[in-house]
């Protein structure tokens, strides 16, 4: 090789370890504390309805010293939300009870449903990234169980929220009818989508909701279709990250699950069995504390202004 070739070649490297230190510095240094609120409006309530504000939260995989995103969800209380739906993976470290509490306690008293994702239940563990693109990850064997009882007390007891399980319930919302339905983590196969439609039978014998929604942290289709064809008017769900890192032009990488990359992120619709539905995939507002970085992908939560069909 001639001093020239080499001296491009040295260049050349140098310019990509110079890229590759820059990336790291911002999706670690900087990216992940970029809080960011998406807003949408959709028009799905009966004509002549009051709007109805839903702020939706995911994946704030909280961990006790991460003041600042704590200090950030609980600005949000100020939007005035009638209706919060939490797609669960609240946790992030044994101790991260106590940050969701200094996050979510001005939220206190709003009407709101949640469901769990895997971190709810045991804490994160080291793992090599590069196996989600084998496919969708796998459950450890041994893992640090969390205190998921004293998250459930918190959520209904404290803020008063309802949760949606593989369960079914009715709330009042802004002085409408919502009908919600939800399962647990479909990632770690908790789902019991069969325990559904009798729940929701039983709601629907009482009258007619204003408004249906259904409630999921993992978004599988095998989740999605089903919530399609029992009537739910919008979908939530979580546990994406939208990917995490993603590659400016061409989006998410890896969802971790098996929804199409293009809706690993944001608002988008979904059709089963003749209905078309919107679902809003949360890219979440945190990371494992053994992967701290987000590149190309802010943290965020979504506020959703539901306005009538006039």
């Amino acid at each position: 090789m001639t001093p020239a070739a080499t001296r491009t070649a040295l260049t050349a490297l140098g310019v990509v370890g110079a890229v590759a230190l820059g990336s790291a510095v911002w999706g670690i240094g900087i990216e992940r504390y970029l809080f960011t609120l998406r807003r949408h409006e959709l028009r799905l309530l009966p004509a002549g309805s009051k709007p109805i504000k839903v702020l939706h939260l995911s994946d704030a995989h909280m961990a006790p010293w991460q003041n600042r995103k704590q200090r950030w969800i609980a600005s949000l209380a100020a939007l005035e939300p009638d209706l919060i739906v939490n797609t669960g993976d609240n946790l992030g470290h044994e101790l991260g009870l106590r940050g969701i509490r200094r996050a979510f306690d001005p939220l206190r008293g709003i009407p709101g449903v949640f469901v769990h994702g895997s971190n709810d239940h045991a804490a994160p563990s080291p793992r090599n990234p590069l196996l989600y693109f084998t496919g969708p990850s796998k459950s450890h064997v041994t893992v640090e169980p969390l205190d998921t009882q004293a998250l459930d007390t918190y959520l209904t007891e404290d803020l008063g929220w309802t949760g949606l399980n593989n369960a079914a319930a009715t709330l009042e919302v802004a002085g409408l009818r919502v009908d919600a339905f939800g399962v647990s983590d479909a990632h770690r196969r908790w789902d019991r989508l069969d325990a559904l439609p009798d729940q929701i039978d039983d709601l629907r014998a009482s009258g007619d909701a204003d408004l249906t929604i259904g409630v999921t942290h993992a978004p599988y289709r095998r989740v999605l279709d089903p919530f399609t064809t029992l009537g739910a008017d919008m979908i939530f769900a979580g546990h994406t990250h939208g990917g995490q890192v993603r590659i400016p032009g061409i989006g998410a990488l890896v969802a971790n699950c098996d929804i199409p990359l293009r809706q690993a992120r944001g608002l988008s619709e979904w059709s089963r069995g003749g209905r078309r539905v919107p679902l809003n995939v949360s890219a979440g507002l945190g990371h494992s504390i053994y992967a701290p970085v987000r590149f190309a992908c802010l943290p965020e939560a979504s506020f959703i202004t539901l306005l009538p069909n006039d």
